[in-house]
């Protein structure tokens, strides 16, 4: 069988995590399918030296064009040498092509908070993401969560929407030394509004008296962040003075700065599969986190304490609760350790598999 993949996302130096998604799963995918199949990954230019392990039944395929790359580019070169079977883990299928496709769709935060997107980018979203569920012959969603959005917004049936929990980055461990000299809580992930990020700047101003910490705020400015920017300048000096946007940090340094925490704080509004929860977990670092979405699901028997979104009052009692009582954080990491064992790439490029395989055979 000759699997096509999609790895136009996976070559991104600086990936969030539908990029790290891509990344990781296609390179656990590939060496699941020598004896038994044919891989073509394809690229919108050319990747980065040593990107994934060279293997003799994985061809490279680098198709460069400067717009609409999926909708032409790739498009004629899937009609030109169809596969067996196409998968995009993070884009959307092109919209000519009927052949066997499966698409994961990550998550469907625009229908919950479209102000946090340009008008032409909710109608795309909304396109591609009907797209996607309706011409797939199976569509992976990250969690339970994504797939009743799937089910309810677009009325796709439970039977053809396939959950696929990602794993971690193996890197995101404990390790030292931490980045910064003195305590600190962090969030790490984009400075954008569904983040939530102006209620948890309120909360750590409520307990900046009764704590010694830092409050670090990790990862690239996205689109419509300068209200949270202002809102930070707005602060009373003593508490602005105690909050560091620090930027986008490296895969490389992230468990450093994750492991040296205090406290990983991650009260999204929204999210289809919260990678930092776990990422706590894994560096073995207490977390707070939303009861919305996907992330009690991800939290599953406590391995993270959670607060409403919408409560900064108790986002604040749950940030002084931890940072005052080590043994509480103890249990939570406790579970962490336990709960990680959940996610893993090795097993979520076996499902994926198994379905690709499946997906091939339906015409």
């Amino acid at each position: 069988m000759i699997i096509g993949i999609d790895a136009s996302r996976a070559i991104k130096a600086e990936r969030t995590g539908t990029e790290a998604y891509a990344y990781f799963l296609i390179n656990h995918l590939l060496p699941m399918t020598a004896g038994n199949h044919q891989v073509r990954l394809y690229f919108n230019q050319p990747p980065p030296p040593n990107l994934f392990p060279t293997y003799p039944h994985v061809t490279h395929i680098n198709i460069p064009f400067s717009r609409l790359w999926t909708h032409t580019r790739l498009a004629w070169e899937l009609h030109t040498a169809p596969p067996d079977v196409f998968f995009t883990p993070a884009h959307v299928i092109p919209a000519t092509y009927l052949r066997p496709s499966v698409a994961t769709v990550h998550d469907l935060g625009y229908h919950y908070f479209p102000q946090a997107h340009t008008r032409q980018q909710v109608a795309y979203l909304t396109w591609s993401t009907r797209h996607n569920a309706k011409r797939g012959r199976f569509v992976l969603a990250d969690s339970k969560a994504t797939q009743r959005d799937l089910s309810h917004f677009y009325q796709i049936p439970p039977e053809k929407i396939e959950i696929v929990y990602p794993g971690l980055d193996p890197m995101l461990q404990p390790a030292t030394p931490p980045p910064l000299d003195t305590p600190y809580l962090l969030y790490l992930s984009t400075i954008q509004p569904r983040k939530n990020l102006i209620r948890l700047i309120d909360a750590f101003a409520q307990v900046a008296a009764d704590i010694p910490h830092q409050l670090v705020l990790g990862g690239r400015v996205g689109w419509r962040a300068q209200p949270i920017l202002n809102h930070i300048d707005q602060l009373p000096a003593d508490v602005r003075s105690r909050i560091t946007l620090a930027g986008y940090i490296p895969e490389a340094d992230k468990a450093r700065w994750i492991s040296g925490a205090t406290l990983l704080l991650y009260p999204s509004l929204y999210e289809g599969f919260g990678f930092p929860l776990l990422e706590g977990n894994a560096c073995h670092t207490a977390v707070i986190a939303s009861t919305s979405s996907s992330l009690p699901e991800l939290a599953g028997d406590g391995a993270a304490s959670l607060v409403p979104p919408e409560d900064t009052n108790a986002l604040a009692q749950a940030i002084r609760h931890l940072t005052l009582n080590p043994a509480t954080r103890d249990k939570l990491i406790a579970k962490g350790k336990t709960n990680i064992n959940r996610f893993s790439w090795h097993s979520a490029a076996q499902k994926t598999l198994q379905i690709l395989e499946k997906a091939a055979t339906i015409r």
